[in-house]
């Protein structure tokens, strides 16, 4: 049986651990040792992963095409967040298609963007975008901005969501590090399987030690390593096989370790099904509804109540005279 060679020994090992950020305990000396990289193994990685995507990853997605604009990467990088790629596809083509610019979608109302959203989950969003679509006419012209910092003080954009419309639709170089490129680093810089949280500061360090100075390439990059976590090193099922970081991958090395997962909460039967149910059927009249006929799409009379207090709480559905329910806030400004 083959020996796993100690770490320090193995070729470029050094400078992985170096990239984690396990240099010593003092904060200071961990960005010093990131600092002091050297660019070998980094190129390598970014040479290996970006050969992969080039012969093995690329998608045909509609928001990765030459043409796209900005406003359609922030839209798709809004529906892609805990959402799979085949659940996105239909619902950014209708959304696209109907609101093509932020103006078209600031002119709509917030219960037309709910309606939209349909069954692709975290209503929220919808109301966000559509919030996002009124900032971004009211502040800045209609013209969606290219700086992270400034994307983040959009209603519901985040820092991986400002980070992404900025190297995606503006080729910015920024780390990118979305739930797939967090698994692909924590297993090959530390061994770990399943990173939990939110991403530390260390992470975004580790990455943009990693990202080429080109900002196109490094745009490339943060592509490639997002379609490496999605279609190889995947959550439950990782085909190091087929993946071009195995043979340097801390987690391989290690025997892949199966580490702990944060169980999933049942859905049947839970509030967020409850939710999903009755935002169904309210999305089915143009008018508001009863209680009564609501009964139909969630019988459960304590949960469909508390159901609905959360859905009017989050602004989705509002309740009008006559305790008569509809979709989309009170009034026309859902902010």
């Amino acid at each position: 049986m083959r020996r796993n060679t100690p770490a320090q020994t193995r070729p470029g090992a050094a400078s992985t651990r170096l990239i984690t950020g396990s240099a010593g305990p003092d904060p200071r000396g961990r960005r010093a040792a990131l600092s002091d990289l050297t660019q070998a193994p980094a190129q390598r990685v970014v040479h290996r992963v970006l050969a992969w995507y080039r012969r093995h990853g690329r998608r045909d997605l509609p928001w990765r095409r030459s043409d796209v604009t900005p406003w359609q990467v922030l839209v798709s990088e809004v529906m892609l967040q805990q959402t799979p790629v085949s659940r996105v596809l239909p619902v950014y083509a209708v959304w696209t298609a109907r609101w093509p610019t932020p103006q078209s979608l600031a002119a709509a109302t917030p219960a037309d963007a709910v309606r939209a959203w349909g069954r692709l989950g975290y209503p929220r969003r919808a109301l966000w975008l559509h919030q996002a679509a009124r900032a971004i006419v009211d502040r800045f012209g209609g013209i969606v901005p290219d700086e992270p910092g400034v994307l983040a003080t959009l209603p519901g954009i985040g820092r991986y969501t400002a980070a992404a419309v900025a190297a995606f639709a503006y080729r910015r170089r920024v780390a990118v590090l979305d739930t797939n490129v967090r698994r692909v680093l924590a297993r090959f810089l530390t061994g770990v399987p399943h990173p939990t949280g939110t991403p530390r500061a260390a992470e975004h360090r580790s990455l943009d030690a990693l990202l080429p100075k080109n900002a196109d390439r490094a745009a490339q990059f943060s592509v490639a390593l997002m379609e490496l976590g999605a279609l190889i090193c995947t959550s439950r099922s990782p085909g190091c096989a087929r993946c071009p970081l195995t043979t340097d991958c801390a987690w391989h090395r290690a025997g892949r370790p199966a580490g702990t997962r944060r169980p999933r909460a049942p859905y049947t039967g839970s509030d967020r099904q409850a939710r999903g149910a009755l935002l169904a059927a309210l999305r089915e009249y143009p008018h508001p509804v009863s209680t009564a006929d609501l009964a139909r799409a969630w019988p459960d009379p304590t949960q469909r109540r508390r159901a609905l207090a959360s859905l009017v709480s989050d602004g989705l559905v509002s309740c009008a005279p006559g305790g008569r329910y509809q979709l989309g806030p009170a009034t026309a400004d859902a902010t």
